[in-house]
């Protein structure tokens, strides 16, 4: 049976209280609202469905309350009933623990000029407000990007980029050199590209976020990029990747070899890290151990770990440091990333000689990590002899499973899935709903292929066999591919037709 929460209805006639626990908010609506208003009349705006602002309140009927919002939007104002404590929990989590008697005051005429809409000459304010939105919207990269009549701020949310609003010429040289003063880097310098970072606690909850800042210059001044990377990894687990029973079998079973390699592919931004780091925390919670990784940047905080970080004036390297952690005894090693065949055969060799050893390759699929690793000048018999798992995955978005409408696939589309005896079968395609902020998507999921090299496979390694001939002894054996992967967590209802295929090719 189905938990889903009840699905909220478009219309005043609602009876079902939502819990916004469960919503996905849009900051482009909530942050328009001064805190002491959302907070005195209990008011949060949700998001704009069908042009209409969904906002969510505890009494739909007060008319009185819902009046307040006229000078502040323009919009069709649509109110939603919620359950009063997650009102309040995303009230306090937006906009602070301000008490009603305080956000009352906050709301008298003395007092209202600190409670007003950021202005656009508040440059400290604006990067404050762009950082809280991004965190809110669950962003992983803020891009600020010049044109000819203004700057646009963009949001990249579940791998795909989305406006959020505009900044004037001159409110942007004022943000700009606020985060480049935040980044240690000079705010005189804008013909070179720059790059640094940053700490900072955001939003009334001041969570803690650490952020990689880069400058580049272009036709109409100067970009900026802000990386946000979570500065703790708890919520980082292989329960939440999307492996499917088998995979997470076959994950798993590595991660308790006593040594050897294991290697992770696929293109940037497919979610390499973010597996490698649940792999890292299972094995703590299960075998502990001195763990030391070496990454660039170090993206999440692992307690129990020793983290080092590559120097990009290259005082200490991919191989420079893993010579020397090799030095301090380590049961398993994590490098970010084998980018040349001096740390290829460096991590080879510690995994030759009692070491588990994590890493991750650009190639297109887990057969291909062998012709990478040759390519490197890697002899094909070390290859065969530490080559443990290699995992090849990619990202997809995960459909709202509140909103997803029916569809049943053509004939077309089942050739353009590899398989045509898909046609007919019941797939599903993004809706839209105030769960996910009228999106269809909330968050994203891997698809995945995995070859595990036991005895079989390592001998065909070292007698010769190539990318293609591991491919076809994976299919001989039963082994998903990325597109079996897909596929089924297509007929799952996980995702759809056009997400599949844009991250996969189809074999």
């Amino acid at each position: 049976m189905s938990t889903l929460p009840p699905e909220p209805s478009h219309d005043a006639g609602q009876t079902e209280p939502i819990d916004l626990n469960a919503v996905r908010i849009d900051p482009r609506w909530a942050l328009k609202l001064p805190a002491s208003l959302a907070l005195r009349k209990r008011l949060l705006p949700l998001a704009k469905l069908d042009g209409r602002l969904h906002v969510a309140c505890v009494d739909p009927d007060d008319t009185s309350t819902l009046a307040s919002l006229a000078r502040f939007f323009e919009d069709e104002i649509v109110p939603v009933r919620a359950e009063p404590e997650s009102l309040r929990r995303a009230l306090t989590r937006i906009f602070g623990g301000m008490s009603l008697a305080n956000a009352a005051d906050a709301g008298s005429p003395r007092n209202r000029s600190r409670d007003a809409r950021v202005t656009e000459d508040d440059a400290v304010a604006i990067c404050d407000e762009l950082l809280q939105a991004a965190l809110l919207r669950g962003a992983s990269d803020v891009h600020l990007d010049p044109g000819e009549r203004g700057v646009r701020v963009r949001f990249r949310v579940d791998g795909v980029l989305e406006s959020y609003r505009e900044l004037g010429s001159e409110t942007y040289a004022g943000v700009s050199s606020r985060f480049k003063v935040l980044a240690e880097l000079d705010i005189a310098e804008r013909r070179s590209p720059q790059d640094g970072r940053f700490s900072a606690r955001i939003g009334p909850e001041q969570v803690q976020v650490d952020i990689r800042v880069a400058t580049l210059p272009i036709r109409h001044g100067e970009r900026m990029t802000l990386r946000l990377l979570a500065a703790h990894s708890d919520k980082v687990t292989l329960a939440g990747l999307g492996m499917s029973p088998r995979h997470r079998e076959l994950f798993e079973h590595a991660l308790q070899l006593p040594y050897g390699l294991v290697l992770l592919t696929g293109p940037t931004g497919s979610g390499k890290s973010t597996t490698l780091f649940a792999a890292l925390n299972l094995l703590l919670q299960t075998r502990g151990g001195n763990v030391l990784t070496i990454e660039d940047p170090v993206e999440y905080e692992i307690p129990g770990t020793a983290q080092i970080e590559v120097d990009s004036a290259d005082k200490v390297s991919f191989h420079k440091a893993l010579r020397s952690i090799l030095r301090h005894d380590p049961d398993v090693v994590m490098i970010g990333e084998i980018r040349d065949a001096q740390t290829a055969d460096i991590a080879m060799k510690a995994a030759l000689t009692g070491h588990l050893v994590f890493s991750t390759l650009h190639t297109n699929t887990a057969a291909g990590v062998l012709t990478r690793l040759l390519d490197m000048g890697l002899q094909r018999y070390l290859v065969a002899a530490t080559l443990r798992l290699a995992v090849a995955q990619r990202l997809v978005r995960r459909l709202c499973q509140h909103c997803r409408v029916e569809h049943r696939l053509s004939a077309r589309e089942a050739i353009s899935l590899g398989d045509p005896a898909l046609e007919g079968q019941t797939v599903y395609e993004p809706g839209g709903c105030l769960y996910c902020a009228g999106r269809g998507f909330t968050g994203r999921m891997a698809l995945f292929e995995m070859l595990p090299l036991d005895e079989e496979f390592s001998r065909a390694v070292a007698e010769g066999a190539d990318e293609a001939a591991l491919m076809q002894r994976m299919r001989a054996q039963g082994l998903e591919v990325l597109s079996d992967d897909a596929r089924g967590k297509l007929l799952e209802g996980l995702t759809t037709r056009t997400e599949i295929l844009s991250a996969t090719t189809v074999w």
